[in-house]
């Protein structure tokens, strides 16, 4: 694992291609994302059921592309009690934190009578897409399924892509636990187009959310508009902060972690100490002997991981503000002595004891969260992602009079005549027939 020093000449230029890697889509993906889109937009089942034959290699119509009742309880049946009272663990956790998040309606009124307010609703229907195909990931199925359950949401829809007729008899435990009501056997673009557009077996819904690849997240960011989105997910990352007082084994195996994600994925650990930093590059390179997924981590260690030396804690912590990461690790001895320090990141874990392994399964938060610099301004998935808000205005007569004057300045600012005349038709004689 190479090692960076911030007075490199290169160092800016290197920050830069590892925060810029996967935000410029090739524009051949484009175009055939948007044939697939628009194709499922006109043709409905029909291109869905091709595209999955064609991308997935199997042959759906439908009465098989939803999850049957006896499929659903099949699977239940073939998982063992062990993976059930996983499931029921992290279902319990995570639906714990997201209960904390809920928001009400509120109403205010002022002493001149207007009332003011906000009425907060569930969306009527959500699709949560969860990556698949030869991997399971109910994980996924759980963060994404479990926050819209608590918002109240009418129908929760999933999508999952299968290699096989079959679905994951994990996924479905998951999506059971975790309040969706059909599951559907289709991934990749064309779920995504088919959950925007609706066809003749999967009802069109209000907001998708949910991570995929390259393809998937393409898909999303054109039919945006035309339903909601969480975010544009793009590769995994992880930024570890170390004042070397934590074994270099773990910090290594935590940048390995993310790096077996994806060829893709970008793995850092910052560090004013030069001596941590070789002994976690020794690390990184001796636990890659070892890993299922050796050649997918150090590729991505190769392309986009790096050990950064930095002058001291403050510039460690600057540079992990401008990568605003996916994942932050604070692996220092007082770690909440840096957290107002801390501006940027998706989710931040505390210490040597708490690997952002565990926020991917058990600790609660959702693991459904913004990447390539976007926590800059965007937040994890939560409960607020799966209800609107509808703002509540009443003028009585008298607030009306005394208000409609600045109001009818502001039409005449604006030069909009009608605007003004809709306030003094109320003013010369109250709205109300019946007085």
């Amino acid at each position: 694992m190479r090692i960076v020093y911030t007075d490199d000449q290169s160092f800016e230029a290197e920050m830069s291609r590892i925060h810029n890697r996967g935000t410029v889509v090739d524009p051949l993906i484009s175009e055939a994302v948007n044939k697939i889109v628009r194709d499922v937009a006109e043709r409905g089942d029909a291109a869905l059921f091709e595209y999955t034959k064609k991308f997935d290699g199997i042959a759906l119509d439908g009465t098989s592309v939803e999850v049957s009742a006896e499929e659903k309880a099949s699977a239940l049946q073939n998982i063992s009690t062990a993976d059930r009272d996983l499931l029921d663990l992290a279902a319990r956790r995570i639906e714990a934190f997201h209960r904390k998040q809920t928001v009400n309606s509120w109403f205010t009124v002022e002493d001149d009578g207007v009332e003011l307010g906000q009425l907060i609703r569930p969306l009527e229907r959500v699709g949560i897409y969860a990556p698949g195909g030869l991997a399971a990931y109910p994980s996924t199925v759980l963060m994404g399924a479990i926050p819209a359950k608590v918002a109240g949401v009418g129908e929760i829809i999933l999508t999952t892509p299968s290699k096989v007729k079959e679905i994951n008899p994990l996924i479905i435990a998951a999506a059971n636990i975790g309040g969706v009501h059909r599951i559907f056997k289709v991934g990749g673009a064309q779920a995504i187009a088919a959950l925007a557009y609706g066809t003749a077996s999967i009802t069109a819904v209000d907001k998708i959310v949910g991570p995929g690849n390259v393809y998937v997240a393409t898909a999303k960011k054109m039919v945006y508009g035309i339903v909601g989105i969480d975010m544009i997910a793009g590769p995994s990352e992880i930024v570890i902060i170390s004042d070397g007082t934590v074994r270099a084994s773990v910090v290594a195996a935590d940048l390995l972690s993310q790096a077996e994600h994806d060829e893709m994925a970008s793995a850092l650990l910052l560090t004013p100490v030069k001596e941590f930093a070789l002994d976690v590059a020794a690390e990184v390179d001796s636990q890659l002997k070892d890993l299922r997924k050796s050649a997918i981590a150090s590729r991505s260690i190769e392309d986009y991981g790096a050990i950064i030396v930095t002058k001291d804690m403050d510039e460690a912590l600057s540079i992990a503000n401008r990568f605003a990461p996916e994942h932050l690790e604070l692996m220092v001895r007082r770690p909440r002595e840096l957290l107002g320090k801390v501006k940027n990141a998706g989710a931040l874990f505390l210490g040597g004891s708490s690997p952002e392994v565990l926020g991917d399964y058990i600790a609660g938060p959702n693991h459904i969260l913004p990447t390539g610099g976007t926590a800059r301004f965007s937040s994890p998935l939560g409960v607020y992602d799966f209800v609107k808000r509808t703002s509540i205005i009443s003028f009585s007569d008298a607030s009306l009079r005394k208000h409609g004057e600045s109001v009818k300045r502001f039409t005449e600012i604006e030069g909009l005549d009608a605007h003004g005349k809709s306030i003094t038709a109320r003013l010369t004689r109250p709205s109300s027939k019946i007085s």
